[in-house]
């Protein structure tokens, strides 16, 4: 009864899990806290419409008045982005969902937060644009991501962890938390905006249906974190890593003198990189994110 109290599943998405279709779960951080107004409300409906355009349900994710919405209508999606705009919408990690759930409020889901609802739901994939991870500078600033990672059994896609983090950390963490980490049609992790991190994954998978029997039996071993996929985002929208490099350097030499810490960090980092490449980095962000969605598609389609 408690669980009913909190969860939401849209009859959409209620309907193919029944029927064992194919769902792709949608995080919503990115509409709330991550791209202005309109862009927001558009990338939300090209994500949907491309996850149904290669053969899967949508399940976008957000908190609503208290519930957690595993398929959100477009009206549902229209609002946060419209709550977004005065900030009266809550960034739920993990660790928020006891303050959002109790006090009735409405919120955008990280990547961690999308797992929990995911994994409550019985949503098997997952695409989003880049996982959070251990941040630069050795202040122990870790992301809820990869602890969230090692929780759920779900299949993740991302452009890897978002370059302004500590790529060899993040990785060496994921390979603590036994998270195995696979590369799509490229034997290197991405660093979000780059088709390279120069650290290599641990295999690499040219197509859904061998991600899809690797996660199999994975799980037939008894396995529950998390499946991570890699898709480098797409060539030409692709931005070198030595370019990007020194603009996210910028960005954090000025968080630091600014003192902004914690959930504040990345939102923050990633404007400001927006800024200094003069919108090139948000082209590449929705060009990966929709490609996250198509990837993810094809990966649910061969789950048996």
């Amino acid at each position: 009864m408690s669980l009913n109290k909190y969860l939401r599943i849209s009859e959409e998405v209620q309907t193919a899990l029944a029927e064992k279709q194919n769902v792709v779960a949608l995080e919503t951080t990115v509409i709330t806290h991550g791209l202005p107004f309109p862009t927001n409300v558009e990338l939300a409906q090209n994500m949907e419409a491309t996850v149904r355009a290669n053969g899967a349900v949508p399940a976008t994710v957000g908190i609503l008045d208290g519930q957690i919405v595993v398929g959100c209508s477009p009206e549902e999606v229209a609002r946060l982005a419209e709550r977004a705009k005065t900030g009266d919408v809550r960034k739920i990690s993990t660790r928020d969902y006891p303050v959002a759930l109790a006090n009735k409020e409405c919120g955008g889901t990280t990547v961690a937060g999308t797992l929990v609802a995911a994994q409550l739901a019985g949503v098997r994939v997952f695409a989003t644009g880049g996982i959070g991870g251990v941040h630069r500078g050795g202040k122990m600033d870790i992301s809820a991501d990869l602890i969230q990672l090692s929780r759920s059994p779900v299949i993740v896609v991302c452009a890897g962890a978002k370059a302004i983090l500590d790529i060899p950390a993040t990785l060496e963490y994921l390979e603590t938390m036994t998270v195995p980490v696979i590369g799509y049609k490229t034997d290197h992790f991405p660093a979000f905006y780059s088709t390279s991190s120069g650290y290599k994954v641990t295999v690499r998978a040219d197509h859904g249906r061998e991600i899809a029997a690797m996660e199999k039996a994975y799980r037939d071993i008894g396995q529950s974190s998390a499946f991570l996929v890699t898709a480098p985002p797409p060539a030409e929208k692709a931005i070198p890593n030595a370019e990007i490099d020194s603009q996210i350097e910028q960005a954090l030499a000025e968080a630091e003198a600014k003192g902004i810490r914690g959930q504040a960090v990345t939102p923050f980092l990633l404007e400001k990189v927006a800024q200094v490449t003069h919108g090139r980095s948000m082209d590449t962000n929705l060009a990966l994110l929709l490609n996250n969605a198509r990837v993810a598609a094809e990966i649910a389609v061969n789950l048996k």
